[in-house]
């Protein structure tokens, strides 16, 4: 089988109109890679005849592979213009045509799903816990608080006599005892917040007449992007005098300090608005005071009545009635007495004071959303599988090449031609050219996707040809 016969029929466009001959070479005079160097050679003297060039070496666009066996080639991407965005597949899938000649593909999909299963659950449980975080468990601790001083260089001779007043304070655990002030900041459990984080406001105030001059020291959460384990003021001095301090809690969320009529009726001194609201509602389902033709109203009996003032409330008012019955929580005063003898450091008090913490197993929720987030582990085994599946898809795409010629050569090359034909015409109508007007432009375009195409025809002969005196000495072409 020869393919020197084909080369007469194939005429660039534009060839007849121009007046330039054609480079000719007869059937059978050379061998089909020296025949296509002489027509290249020749193809590319023209060219720069003309001022034109012609590249060979030029990026080429390979044909698609045959989609079925009976019409071995129907299109080809086109080589110029702009192509048009096709939506995103999974670079993880295996196409279907690879799947039915890979064995192992059945397993690969397999685990695909699997993946994909275990990724949605993760993506579910994350968004619970994120959900969970936001409004947190708490439970009430004991936060004991201490404050003491020591003092330095108080003695006659010395020049800067110098003391410091320290407040710090830990979260006792059930049924643990109390410990020396001097330690408590080392022994905070890391699983609960630092002492300055229960704290919105902390102002301590000095003897104005010892100290005119800032007498005063405020500490405001807000202002502070960090949280610290206590807190300390240092000044220069040698007399004694009384500190007042002043410790307004950072309720998270807020909370507030109920009326004595309020407080009356439900036997709450300090909460939320919304436990408060709470504990209305199981006041009045306790006492079936809810309207039985209405259920959004309730009834007041006489210790809501004193509250609300009105015989009927709709529940949905309930938190906007209650709000002039909530006053900020009371500051917590405490007065230290500021010594400068004996043994430092001095002063032993301590107060305790209920404070709301999140379950320690709230750190471990942190941690666990962190975690399961897309690591760069799992993103370079992801980015390798792609580029196997990539270079599986362009191994099917070079195997369909070559058994679309091996089942049918010649109904496979005149698809070949049929589809070049196709996109040409694609290629006239979006690259703009004008056959009529730029011929040898066109031929250029022309000649780089025909000596592509004929350099994967030659291929395929050769293992067409090759493959052919193996088969047998009947098999058809054998000599």
């Amino acid at each position: 089988m020869s393919m020197n016969n084909n080369y007469n029929s194939i005429k660039p466009l534009g060839a007849s109109s121009s007046g330039y001959p054609h480079p000719q070479i007869a059937p059978g005079q050379y061998p089909l890679s020296q025949a296509h160097a002489i027509v290249q050679a020749q193809f590319q003297a023209q060219l720069q005849a003309h001022g034109l060039s012609f590249t060979p070496n030029a990026k080429r666009f390979p044909p698609k592979p045959p989609v079925h066996t009976a019409t071995p080639l129907k299109q080809t991407e086109p080589v110029l213009g702009p192509r048009r965005k096709k939506p995103k597949q999974n670079e993880k899938q295996l196409p279907d045509k690879a799947s039915a000649i890979l064995p192992q593909s059945a397993l690969y999909a397999q685990l695909l799903d699997v993946e994909a299963r275990v990724d949605a659950a993760l993506a579910r449980k994350k968004v619970d816990i994120q959900e969970a975080m936001r409004n947190p468990p708490c439970i009430q601790k004991t936060l004991r608080i201490f404050v003491f001083n020591t003092f330095a260089n108080q003695n006659v001779d010395s020049s800067a006599p110098t003391w410091t007043l320290k407040i710090v304070g830990r979260i006792l655990e059930d049924g643990e005892e109390a410990e020396q002030p001097g330690v408590v900041a080392h022994r905070m459990p890391p699983l609960y917040p630092k002492f300055s984080a229960f704290f919105k406001r902390v102002t301590i105030s000095l003897d104005k007449r010892l100290y005119p001059d800032n007498n005063v020291i405020t500490w405001e959460n807000s202002r502070s992007s960090a949280t610290h384990e206590g807190f300390e003021v240092k000044r220069k001095g040698d007399q004694e005098f009384s500190a007042q301090i002043r410790l307004e809690m950072n309720y998270v969320p807020e909370k507030f300090m109920l009326s004595p009529m309020l407080r009356e009726v439900l036997g709450i001194q300090v909460d939320t608005r919304a436990r408060i609201v709470s504990a209305i509602w199981h006041y009045v389902k306790a006492r079936k005071l809810q309207n039985q033709n209405d259920p959004s109203y309730f009834h007041c009996d006489q210790a809501l009545q004193k509250v609300f003032g009105e015989d009927k409330v709709r529940f949905s008012m309930v938190s906007q009635k209650i709000s002039q019955h909530l006053f900020p929580p009371q500051v917590i005063l405490l007065e230290h007495m500021i010594k400068l003898s004996g043994n430092s450091p001095v002063g032993s008090a301590c107060y305790d004071v209920m404070v709301d913490v999140p379950f320690p197993i709230q750190r471990e929720l942190n941690a666990l959303v962190a975690n399961v987030e897309r690591n760069k582990e799992i993103d370079a085994c992801d980015e390798s599988i792609c580029g196997i599946i990539r270079k599986i898809h362009e191994h099917r795409r070079r195997r369909a090449f070559y058994v679309g010629f091996s089942q049918s050569p010649l109904e496979f090359i005149k698809a070949l031609v049929e589809s070049q034909n196709k996109d040409l015409k694609v290629l006239l109508g979006e690259s703009g050219l004008n056959a009529e007007k730029e011929p040898w432009a066109l031929l250029n375009v022309v000649f780089i996707t025909l000596f592509d195409t004929l350099d994967r025809v030659e291929d395929a002969i050769v293992r067409y040809l090759n493959r052919k005196p193996a088969a047998g000495s009947n098999a058809p072409g054998s000599t």
